[in-house]
């Protein structure tokens, strides 16, 4: 069982940075794909970045330039660097894990952290 715990969020002004983090527990991550995701009041949750255990990235159009995913295995931890944030990003941001068993994908979620963007 993995359990994944995010940290980081807060209030920040319009073109303001956050750093959010992701702590995994268990025994499972180096091997696994990981991803932020987020859900704004009212839409659905949408995938903002995400990162193979190889190291490849992917983003959403959105956040492409101000936004940039890590992971440090050896720490079990998640990253996302949010720079220049406008109010469109305000969201509950959540980590998710997606691990794979050799028969099929196991999706793991932490609780999520607010963001919001306001002046």
């Amino acid at each position: 069982q993995v359990q994944l715990v995010e940290s980081g969020g807060g209030l920040v002004q319009p073109g303001g940075s956050l750093r959010l983090s992701c702590a995994a527990s268990g025994s499972i991550f180096s091997s696994d794909a990981v991803g932020w995701y987020r859900q704004a009041p009212g839409k659905q949750r949408d995938l903002v970045a995400r990162i193979t255990a190889g190291g490849t990235t992917t983003y959403a159009d959105s956040v492409k330039g101000r936004f940039t995913i890590s992971r440090d295995n050896a720490k079990k931890t998640l990253y996302l660097q949010m720079n220049n944030l406008t109010p469109e990003d305000t969201a509950v941001y959540t980590c998710n894990l997606q691990h794979w068993t050799g028969l099929r994908f196991n999706h793991f979620w932490g609780q999520g952290t607010p963001v919001t963007v306001s002046s």
